[in-house]
């Protein structure tokens, strides 16, 4: 497989490598004495050998039987040839490249081992002609044994690694998608909310237009006239949001007719959270604003995720959400003091629990609150405190956008 193979610069190094080391023991095989039979064939074949090395890769058998034959053709045509320690090293690598490039039950491979095999014989028949000891040839069987199963077991390791890194391509992958659609829930979520909001806003219009359209005086025509066609658009407009509304609701739990909460409905909220066992403080700094009502939501909402998390990973400990008003600007710091590194530093970062993704992947409550400071023009901060625990915050501006 191309995405095993090391770069070609590697295997031009161990061409270059095994083709020094066979011409050098050639020409240290002359220099101890006469130059022996067939010496030129063996530095030819030693360059071929490097330049067979060189394309292994490209086709493992097909260069293994290359090279196969042009042992035996310089063992037959050549009298009184010894064999070399290169060939011998060289027929390694080749064969151990064969198997650890091609599937075992291949039967190039098979043949691969018959291959390995005659080489094997020839070298005992050039050993029992120099009257070469039995050890030689038990060194070598366990060799030529040791470069195949090392063969085996590299291909084994490296099919491994790429199917552990497909695997977590696809696990990378499908995070992501499914972070996707956690974004797009939570922004059709809030799409609801702002729509609920909107509606509202438009309806109260309609109704205070048709309040001074019937305060208008009798000869005030084209008055009433552009009033009553202010009302009918903004009937229009709020039939088109409900409209809306109903392709946007998730299920059947949803309550079109239930006002969407704020800050004015935080003690409720508290209170919830302290009967479910977690206790929490609340702290208000500077003159409360008067908010938009999308603003106001967005508020509430991140001070509901943030303690739901705390209350489902931290356990029973204690919280405090502290709110600040200043000029242009509301922030919301929600912090627990849980153990450090408690599941709620853990999960925290993931989202709201309840609605969790897998292991390391992020919930809908972090991506909530991320989307609706987005939406805002604000910035969120959540990670573990160093003093333990966890903390989120949120700085919004008022009136910005």
């Amino acid at each position: 497989m191309s995405s095993r193979r090391p770069p070609a610069l590697a295997d031009l190094l161990v061409a270059i490598a095994v083709g020094v080391f066979a011409i050098a023991e050639e020409l240290t095989v002359t220099d101890l004495g006469p130059p022996r039979p067939g010496w030129s064939w063996m530095v030819a074949a030693a360059v071929a050998t490097a330049l067979l090395v060189l394309v292994r890769r490209g086709a493992p058998f097909g260069v293994y039987l290359v090279y196969a034959a042009m042992s035996l053709a310089l063992e037959l045509t050549v009298p009184g040839l010894d064999a070399a320690a290169w060939q011998f090293y060289a027929m390694l690598l080749l064969f151990f490249t064969v198997t650890s490039e091609l599937p075992p039950r291949d039967r190039r491979v098979v043949a691969s081992y018959a291959v390995a095999a005659g080489h094997l014989v020839l070298m005992i028949t050039d050993m029992a002609a120099r009257e070469s000891v039995v050890g030689d040839v038990a060194i070598a069987l366990f060799m030529i044994t040791l470069a195949g199963v090392a063969g085996h077991v590299v291909r084994r390791y490296l099919e491994r690694a790429v199917d552990a890194d497909a695997q977590s391509r696809l696990v990378a992958a499908r995070s992501e998608l499914r972070a996707m659609e956690a974004v797009l829930e939570e922004r059709a979520r809030l799409a609801r909310e702002l729509h609920d909001i909107i509606a509202h806003s438009v309806s109260v219009m309609v109704v205070q237009i048709g309040g001074v359209r019937l305060m208008l005086r009798e000869d005030q025509v084209r008055e009433r006239q552009t009033l009553v066609s202010v009302e009918e658009t903004g009937r229009s407009a709020v039939e088109e949001l409900r409209r809306m509304l109903g392709l946007l609701r998730a299920g059947p739990d949803d309550d079109p007719l239930s006002p969407q909460p704020g800050l004015s409905r935080l003690d409720d909220l508290i209170e919830q959270v302290r009967a479910a066992g977690l206790d929490v403080a609340v702290e208000l700094e500077g003159e409360p604003a008067r908010l938009p009502p999308g603003l106001d939501l967005s508020l509430y909402r991140i001070v509901q995720e943030a303690l739901t998390n705390t209350l489902k990973h931290a356990g029973p400990t204690r919280a405090l959400v502290r709110i600040r008003f200043r000029n242009h600007e509301v922030s919301v710091d929600v912090t627990d003091d849980g153990p450090r590194g408690s599941r709620a530093g853990r999960a925290g970062a993931r989202g709201e629990a309840g609605k969790p993704g897998g292991p390391g992947e992020p919930g809908h409550g972090l991506i909530g609150m991320k989307e609706r400071v987005a939406l805002f023009g604000g910035t969120l901060s959540a990670a573990p405190r160093p003093e333990g625990g966890y903390g989120v915050s949120a700085r919004l501006p008022v009136g910005a956008r």
